[in-house]
């Protein structure tokens, strides 16, 4: 089953980069962020007339996050728990084939420090706290998403033009590794642990025709998933296109209990292991 995980920055505006990357079988469950659409006015039917199975959570303009899957949504829930009075439509999870699945919109922060910034970092206690709770279940378990944060220097072209900024601040970093170091895995670190991988490039100041990105966008995995990560990529496509997102969509394929790319799972999950 292959995850992706796209910022899309307006579900409505790039309706067509979704469908077409979604028609050109890029994947079986597709997390997205920032739709900036309630979650009456997203264009489900769109999606559901070709036989996708759609959950949203969102809100007015702003935030905003969805679920496309080929296979049934079940169990949804909506928002992070820990904090009643929070509005803001981040985070939403359900199961999926019986992983767990999560698409994340994580705050930016900025500027840093300040009131912003606070609420990024009670944001991710939250966050970790939902990860301890999933972790407890000892399922796959997939947490993908904005997580705003560039989690080394590596994963930013100019890494001293971004000191002090809350996506790279030591708290920032601090808060996503708790949940690395807790049992999760970085997929793409996993199997590319060294080397240049951008998935956000600024609209601004020619930074796609550059390459000035960062690695903002991630693929988190329990150990049950983990063990059946076969692959993962950045897909530099979309981005080319015309009027399109400054992100790109994130993939993790894990290996089913049946076959992956006509392979028997537990032969296609040892190859990988091999490489590691």
């Amino acid at each position: 089953m292959r995850v992706a995980s796209w910022n899309v920055n307006s579900a409505k505006a790039r309706l067509d980069h979704i469908s077409d990357w979604l028609a050109a079988d890029s994947a079986d469950v597709l997390l997205l962020q920032e739709i900036k659409s309630q979650t009456e006015n997203f264009p489900r039917d769109v999606f559901t007339d070709k036989g996708w199975h759609v959950a949203v959570h969102g809100q007015k303009s702003y935030n905003g996050v969805a679920i496309i899957s080929r296979h049934p949504i079940e169990d949804v829930m909506c928002g992070l728990h820990g904090d009643a009075d929070d509005e803001q439509a981040r985070y939403i999870e359900a199961t999926i084939n019986g992983t767990r699945v999560a698409s994340i919109y994580l705050p930016n922060g900025n500027p840093a420090p300040g009131p912003k910034f606070d609420y990024k970092l009670a944001w991710m206690d939250r966050l970790y706290a939902r990860s301890q709770a999933l972790l407890a279940d000892e399922i796959p378990v997939v947490l993908g998403g904005d997580f705003n944060v560039i989690p080394q220097d590596i994963d930013c072209y100019d890494p001293p033009g971004w000191v002090g900024d809350a996506l790279t601040r030591i708290e920032s970093r601090a808060a996503f590794f708790k949940i690395c170091y807790s049992g999760y895995i970085d997929a793409l670190r996993a199997l590319h642990p060294s080397g240049v991988h951008y998935t956000y490039w600024d609209y601004q100041a020619g930074a796609w025709q550059r390459d000035n990105g960062v690695r903002i966008d991630h693929l988190l995995l329990s150990p049950e998933a983990g063990d059946r990560l076969v692959g993962v990529g950045i897909d530099k496509g979309p981005r080319g296109l015309e009027r399109p997102s400054d992100h790109t969509p994130i993939w993790c394929e894990l290996a089913t209990p049946e076959t992956v790319n006509g392979r028997p799972a537990d032969k296609a999950v040892a190859d990988r292991q091999a490489t590691l």
